[in-house]
């Protein structure tokens, strides 16, 4: 059973499959057809709808996912908002009406998903207004990926929806949205095959996996439930950590931070902006918003792609990962986390409980090039992580980490050892790519040759020795990420 709202009406949902999706629910189910699918694989955004979740304070907060990869048993408690539900009756929602006015639906496939973008941006505009940057914009619409090409209409309406007069659905102020979840009995301890449980704290989750060490944990679904729409596969045995208390936390200490394997990139983000300004940015060009709002730091790490984007950054900064069990817990670095393709030092019955990432020391630098064909809502094809620092004009402490280079994200032991002590010249950076064509055997796909992908990384290197020396050596650089000559991506359109 899946207790939830939609459109401000409650839902009571019975026999749901511990595979279905909200997509699937949507459509097959509550007959609600004005969702579309598209790309079946989080890409595309004409399937976005806006999920509603009572913040720390009991307010309703919106935020963009996307339908076919979001599990429909995660809307138990929630208010899920489709295209239905805005307009009442001929009144149009301002970001409908502005849509119309401003000639932003094409074909109409894509357009569902798009005015449900529009809409948590509104909602977040309500808030708490700020003015519509690019950036902004960028955030909001990065996901949805217009089939006919309309950009400009649509960020139009984006820019003029703000200027339309208030035209709320009936339901924006029902104090009873969101709340069915806190009034359900707790979620049983233990699973059955072809059953879906959601475990609240960190104890029933060791008994479950204790009980049923091959059950799939799943949190935000971003990559796991494209074994279901892309392959076809049943998943009929999950165990869903995402409201298991203790991977929500991020705990801070003297050292760093320990962050929850539950913990959402969304969330992440505001902690890596005064630290580390390059990982923070590099977020921005993480999949989209609505990926970045249910894909956690625990899953991108434990799905063990070669071409994941935050791994390559915590191997450089020395991350630690926290795995959990019936068999008690244990620490271990990253670096050792990884040890073939797709293939990880977490045994069966264990799972990832957090992620250490060490406080900068002073002077510590770091940088972050994203290698993809697009700028927006892209896969990388090879991302460098580069941390250093500089001590009386010669480099210590310098990780050079990659994805897209190996079998597994990897730091380039030979290469660090060709700049540690050495002045960041011409010679060293020289010696550095020698070691490290050497060292990688980067793979081919249809992102990238492995030809292709050893030379960017050798231009990487190179890049950043220009870059250091075009710097000099700042007493506190903050790396700005925005500056053309330290952007974090290099896509298909860099000048």
């Amino acid at each position: 059973m899946i207790d939830f709202h939609l459109n401000g009406r409650r839902q009571r949902c019975a026999d749901v499959r511990a595979d279905e999706s909200v997509l699937e629910l949507l459509r097959t189910t509550l007959g609600q057809t004005g969702t579309k699918e598209g790309c079946a694989s989080g890409d595309c955004g004409a399937c976005t709808v806006a999920i509603g979740e009572q913040d720390a304070s009991g307010e309703l907060v919106y935020h963009s996912a996307n339908a076919c990869i979001t599990p429909a048993h995660q809307l138990q408690g929630c208010h899920l908002v489709t295209v239905e539900g805005l307009a009442q009756g001929e009144r149009l929602h301002p970001a409908q009406a502005a849509m119309v006015d401003c000639h932003g639906s094409q074909c109409g496939f894509c357009t569902p998903g798009i005015v449900m973008s529009l809409f948590t941006l509104y909602e977040r505009q309500r808030r708490a207004p700020a003015p519509l940057t690019q950036e902004r914009l960028e955030a909001a619409l990065g996901g949805n990926l217009c089939r006919c090409t309309g950009y400009r209409p649509i960020r139009d309406a984006a820019l003029a929806m703000g200027d339309y007069p208030a035209a709320d659905p009936a339901w924006i102020a029902d104090p009873e949205l969101g709340r069915p979840a806190d009034s359900q009995p707790a979620e049983p301890a233990t699973a059955e095959a072809g059953h879906y449980v959601a475990p609240r704290d960190i104890a029933a989750l060791r008994t479950l996996k204790a009980e049923r060490p091959q059950a799939r944990l799943v949190a935000g679904a971003t990559d796991l439930w494209l074994e279901t729409t892309q392959q076809l596969r049943a998943l009929d045995d999950l165990i869903d950590v995402r409201r298991v208390a203790e991977l929500n936390a991020i705990d801070e200490i003297d050292a760093g931070w320990w962050i929850g394997g539950a913990v959402t990139l969304a969330r992440l983000m505001p902690l890596l902006t005064a630290p580390y300004p390059a990982f923070e940015h590099l977020m921005h060009r993480f999949a989209s918003s609505q990926i970045r709002h249910r894909a956690t730091l625990g899953g991108n790490i434990a799905n063990a792609s070669p071409i994941g984007d935050t791994p390559p950054v915590l191997l450089a900064l020395d991350a630690r990962v926290r795995l959990d069990g019936p068999r008690g817990e244990r620490e271990l670095p990253l670096a050792a986390f990884f040890l073939d393709y797709k293939r990880t030092a977490l045994a069966e019955d264990e799972f990832i409980a957090a992620i250490f990432l060490p406080r900068p020391v002073a002077g510590h630098r770091l940088k972050v090039w994203k290698l993809s064909k697009r700028r927006e809502d892209d896969i990388s094809a090879v991302l460098a992580a580069f941390a250093w620092r500089l001590e009386k004009g010669v480099m210590r402490d310098v990780h050079l980490a990659f994805g897209g280079m190996a079998a597994i994200p990897r730091r380039a032991p030979a290469a660090e050892a060709a700049l540690e002590g050495r002045a960041p010249d011409a010679a060293a950076f020289a010696a550095a790519r020698a070691a490290l064509a050497e060292e990688l055997a980067p793979m081919t796909d249809v992102r990238g040759s492995a030809e292709y992908r050893r030379l960017a990384a050798g231009n990487l290197l190179e890049r950043l020795r220009l870059m250091i020396a075009a710097e000099g050596e700042p007493a506190d650089h903050d790396n700005d990420n925005r500056d053309p000559a330290t952007k974090v991506t290099l896509d298909a359109y860099a000048h």
